[in-house]
C-alpha cells in the first residue's frame, strides 16, 4: 500500500492503463447497433452553394440517411454561438458571425460542412458522400492576415464590413507616443506568426446514442469544456432542459486549446443518432482535421520599443492583426485581447500600449491554442528587445537585467493596472544563465566556427499570467468500505490531473494511493464544472479539491469527537488520524468513514455519508513565470538547424509533482520548437486551397529534432491560491518561441540577416543566407 503526499516527483498514477492500450477514449466507444457518420466538406474557400442533390447518395447501400442544412433547419435546431464579452474599435458590441452547422447558401472556407452521411460503416458513408451532386459558383477568396481589414478589401459579411469583429486596446497610447518621441534610441520591426495546427494524438470524435424512451442523448466527445458545452447545446441547438444531455469526455489524448470550443459536429451527430434511430459514430481523419479542426496562431504584429541612453525602456508598443478565420468559434476573440495584454511582459517599461485587430478571412477559423495571445506577444516582444540590444551595443541578458521587475519591488502594478503578486525574475534568469553556462557561449560559438557551423545563443525571460477567476468544482465521495472517489470539473488531456488529485487527497488525508479513484468529464457525476485550459488545474480545480478535503475533516472532526466521547475542540487531525489532544485515543479517518454510513454511531445533528464538495475560483491570475537559453548551430549550406543545447529555469510556485511540471515545460518546448523550426499552415492565396494538407506537407518536430533540456525549478510561492501554486502548462511554449527564434537570428546576425520569420526552415535559412551573400558581394 502506498501514500503520496505534495511535491513527490511521483510517476502518473494513470500510466499503467494509457501506455498498456487500456485507456477509453472516445473512439473506443462502440455501441450495439452503432452506425458511422461522414461529413461532405466544401473544396472551396469561398463559393455560392448553387444545389445540393442527395438521392444518388440516399439510395446507397448501407445509407441510412443524408442530412443537409436544410434538414437540419426543417427541425428547427439552433447554432452553435458563444458570448459576445468584447467590444469592435467604435465601443459597439463584438461581431459574432453566424456559423451553420451545415452551411446552406455560402461556403466560406476549405473543409466547411455541407451535408452528414450515416450508414452502416464508415466505407459506405464515403462512398455516399462522393456521390453528392453540389454545384457551387466560386468567389473571391480572401485570405491576408496584414490586408484583411484595409480600405478596399472585400467584406466577408455585408453587416460586418471592415472585416474586424473584435478590437482590443490597453495601456497608454498618448503616453507611448510622447516617450517614442524623445526616447535615445527607438526600434521598430514587423513580424509574422505562422498558423499552426494541434494535430493532436488523438483526433477529434463523436459518438452520440439518442433514447427516445427518455427523450435523452449520451455524448462521447473529446471536449476540454464538456459542462459548459451541454449547457450550449442544451439552450441553443436543441432548446432543451440540460439534464436530458449527458455529455462524457473520457481520456482526450491531448488538445492545447484545440478542443476547447464547441464544433458543429458535435450535435450534428447526436441530431444524426436521432434520426437514424440508433447510436452514430464520427471520428476524424488526419487531412479532414487540417481542413476542420480549429487551428493556432496567424497574427501580423508591428512592435516599437523606446529607450533611454543607458538602455532603460521607455516605451512599449505592441499592434496586431489576428486572423480569426471565416467564423469566431467559441472563444477565438481571446488571443485578440491576449496579445495587447502581453505588451509588459516582466518588465519595468513606464508607458505601454497593446493593440489588437481580429480579421475575418476565408480560411479554417482559428481557436485558443497553448498560450494563445501570451506566446505570440511574447515572442514579438523578446525578439524586439534582442533587436534593441543589438543596435545599442547591450548584451542580450544586460539589457533584459537592467529593465526585469525586481522581487523587492513585488507585488508590482504595471501601467495596464495589472498586478503581478510575487516572482523573482532576475534571479531566475541568473540560475538558467549558470545552467546554460552562458559566460562560455562565446569560446562555443568560435569552436563551431571553425567546425564551419553558424552558432547562435538565444535567450528569453517571460510571463504567462494563468488561471483568471473562474470556478472549478470538486467532490469527494468516500462509499461505506472507505475509499474515496474524487469527481472534478476539469478533463484531463495528457496532464496526469489523476496524478496530482491523487496527491493532494493521499497527502491531507493520509489515505492509501490504492483506496482512491478519480472521475472527471462526465456531466451526470458531478452537477457543474468549467473545465481545463489557461493552465488552471492545478491552481483551481486543485484548490477545489483542497477545499473540499478541509470539509471532510471538518465533519470527520465532529464524527470523530462522538466516536471518542470528546469535545469538537479537542480533537487534532494529522495523518489520517483523528486524536483527542494529550490522549493517545484516536480513530482512523478510513474508521470515520465507514462510521458515517452508520446511524447509530451518528451524533444527532450529523447526516449520514461523508461526501463534502467545494467549488472555489481566484480573485486574480497568478503569475507563472520562466528564463529560457536556446544554443543551436545552423549548417551555411544546407540551412539545417541543429539546437545542441537547452536550458529552462520555471517558477511555477509549488510544484505538485515536480516530474509532471518537468514533462510540461518539456512538451511546450517541443511545440514552441516545432513552429519555430517548421510548422506552417500554407493556404494558396489566391483559391484559398490548402497547400499543407497532410504530414507530408505539414511537418511536425520528432525526438531527433529536439536536445536533452536542463530543466530546474525556483519556486516562488504564491498567496494566490492556498496550495501556493502557479499554472505550469505554458511556460514551456511562452518562452520556447523566442528563445529558438532568438538564437537562429544571433547565428544570422555575423551575415547581417536581422529578422528571419518563422519557421526558419531549412529552405528559408538557406535563402537568406544566399541572398545576404549575395548582398555582401
Amino acid at each position: 500500500m502506498t501514500r503520496y503526499s505534495i511535491s513527490q516527483p511521483v510517476t502518473q498514477v494513470e500510466a499503467p492503463r494509457l501506455v498498456s492500450g487500456k485507456g477509453r477514449y472516445t473512439a473506443d466507444v462502440t455501441l450495439p447497433r452503432q452506425a458511422a457518420a461522414i461529413f461532405l466538406r466544401s473544396p472551396h474557400a469561398h463559393a455560392d452553394i448553387v444545389s445540393i442533390d442527395t438521392s444518388v447518395a440516399a439510395s446507397m447501400p448501407g445509407v441510412l440517411a443524408v442530412l443537409t442544412g436544410d434538414d437540419y433547419a426543417a427541425d428547427g435546431l439552433g447554432q452553435v454561438t458563444g458570448g459576445s464579452p468584447v467590444l469592435r474599435r467604435d465601443g459597439s458590441k463584438m461581431y459574432r458571425p453566424p456559423r451553420p452547422a451545415m452551411t446552406r447558401d455560402r461556403v466560406r472556407h476549405v473543409g466547411q460542412s455541407l451535408a452528414l452521411v450515416g450508414a452502416e460503416t464508415v466505407n459506405q458513408a464515403k462512398d455516399a458522400a462522393e456521390a453528392i451532386d453540389v454545384e457551387y459558383a466560386p468567389l473571391p477568396a480572401h485570405m491576408s492576415t496584414a490586408d484583411a481589414n484595409q480600405p478596399g478589401t472585400p467584406a466577408l459579411y455585408d453587416d460586418c464590413p471592415d472585416n474586424e469583429p473584435v478590437f482590443a486596446e490597453h495601456g497608454d497610447s498618448v503616453a507611448v507616443d510622447a516617450a517614442l518621441g524623445t526616447a535615445a534610441h527607438v526600434v521598430r520591426d514587423n513580424f509574422v506568426v505562422n498558423r499552426v495546427a494541434a494535430n493532436t494524438m488523438e483526433p477529434r470524435a463523436v459518438v452520440a446514442d439518442y433514447d427516445s424512451g427518455r427523450d435523452h442523448y449520451t455524448i462521447y466527445a473529446c471536449l476540454q469544456r464538456p459542462y459548459i458545452w451541454r449547457t450550449v447545446m442544451a439552450k441553443h441547438v436543441f432548446d432543451i432542459p440540460e439534464h436530458k444531455i449527458t455529455i462524457i469526455a473520457g481520456d482526450v489524448g491531448g488538445s492545447f486549446g484545440m478542443k476547447g470550443g464547441l464544433y458543429p459536429e458535435v450535435p450534428l451527430v447526436a441530431w444524426a443518432s436521432k434520426r437514424v434511430g440508433r447510436p452514430v459514430g464520427w471520428t476524424c481523419e488526419r487531412s479532414e482535421g487540417l481542413v476542420s479542426d480549429d487551428q493556432g496562431r496567424d497574427m501580423v504584429i508591428d512592435a516599437e520599443i523606446g529607450l533611454d541612453s543607458d538602455g532603460k525602456f521607455v516605451a512599449m508598443r505592441l499592434s496586431s492583426n489576428n486572423n480569426v478565420g471565416a467564423y469566431i468559434t467559441m472563444i477565438g476573440f481571446l488571443s485578440t485581447n491576449g496579445i495587447a495584454h502581453s505588451v509588459c511582459g516582466p518588465y519595468t517599461t513606464p508607458a505601454v500600449h497593446g493593440r489588437g485587430a481580429a480579421v475575418l478571412t476565408n480560411t479554417v477559423p482559428v481557436s485558443n491554442y497553448r498560450a494563445p495571445g501570451g506566446a505570440p506577444g511574447t515572442y514579438v516582444l523578446e525578439r524586439i528587445i534582442d533587436m534593441a540590444a543589438s543596435e545599442m551595443g547591450i548584451d542580450p541578458t544586460e539589457i533584459r537585467r537592467r529593465n526585469l521587475i525586481p522581487a523587492s519591488a513585488m507585488p508590482y502594478t504595471l501601467p495596464i493596472r495589472q498586478t503581478y503578486d510575487c516572482g523573482d525574475f532576475i534571479a531566475v534568469m541568473d540560475e538558467c544563465l549558470e545552467k546554460a553556462d552562458y559566460a562560455g557561449a562565446s569560446a562555443r560559438k568560435s569552436q563551431a566556427g571553425a567546425r564551419g557551423k553558424l552558432r547562435g545563443i538565444g535567450i528569453s525571460t517571460t510571463v504567462d499570467p494563468s488561471a483568471g477567476p473562474s470556478p472549478e468544482t470538486a467532490e469527494l465521495r468516500f462509499d461505506p468500505g472507505g475509499d474515496v472517489t474524487i469527481l472534478v470539473g476539469s478533463t484531463a488531456g495528457g496532464q496526469s490531473h489523476e496524478t496530482i488529485y491523487t496527491q493532494i487527497v493521499s497527502d491531507r488525508l493520509g489515505l492509501e494511493v490504492e483506496s482512491i479513484r478519480v472521475v472527471e468529464g462526465d456531466t451526470d457525476k458531478l452537477s457543474w464544472g468549467t473545465g481545463t485550459g489557461a493552465a488552471r488545474t492545478a491552481t483551481i480545480a486543485g484548490t477545489a479539491v483542497f477545499k473540499a478535503v478541509d470539509k471532510v475533516i471538518e465533519k470527520g472532526t465532529r464524527i470523530a469527537a462522538h466516536l471518542l466521547e470528546a469535545a469538537d475542540a479537542d480533537i487534532e487531525f494529522g495523518d489520517g488520524v483523528f486524536t483527542v489532544s494529550g490522549t493517545d485515543r484516536s480513530v482512523s479517518i478510513l474508521d470515520v468513514a465507514q462510521a458515517a454510513f452508520m446511524p447509530n454511531k451518528l451524533p444527532p445533528d450529523i447526516e449520514i455519508g461523508l461526501f463534502e464538495t467545494a467549488t472555489w475560483s481566484p480573485e486574480v491570475q497568478n503569475i507563472p513565470n520562466s528564463s529560457h537559453v536556446c544554443e543551436l548551430d545552423i549548417d551555411p549550406d544546407t540551412g539545417t538547424i541543429e539546437i545542441v543545447n537547452y536550458t529552462a529555469i520555471h517558477d511555477v510556485g509549488v510544484e505538485l509533482n515536480p516530474l509532471l511540471v518537468a514533462g510540461q515545460v518539456h512538451g511546450g518546448i517541443a511545440q514552441a520548437a516545432g513552429q519555430a523550426l517548421m510548422e506552417n499552415i500554407v493556404y494558396d492565396p489566391d483559391s484559398g486551397q490548402l497547400l499543407s494538407g497532410s504530414f507530408m506537407d505539414y511537418a511536425m518536430p520528432r525526438a531527433d529534432d529536439l536536445p536533452n533540456y536542463h530543466i530546474a525549478s525556483h519556486p516562488v510561492p504564491t498567496q494566490t491560491n492556498p496550495l501556493g501554486v502557479k499554472g505550469a502548462g505554458e511556460c514551456g511554449t511562452v518562452g520556447g518561441l523566442s528563445a529558438v527564434m532568438n538564437a537562429i537570428n544571433d547565428a544570422l546576425a555575423p551575415l547581417g540577416i536581422r529578422n528571419l520569420a518563422m519557421p526558419a526552415t531549412p529552405e528559408r535559412v538557406w535563402r537568406a543566407i544566399q541572398d545576404a551573400r549575395l548582398n555582401a558581394a
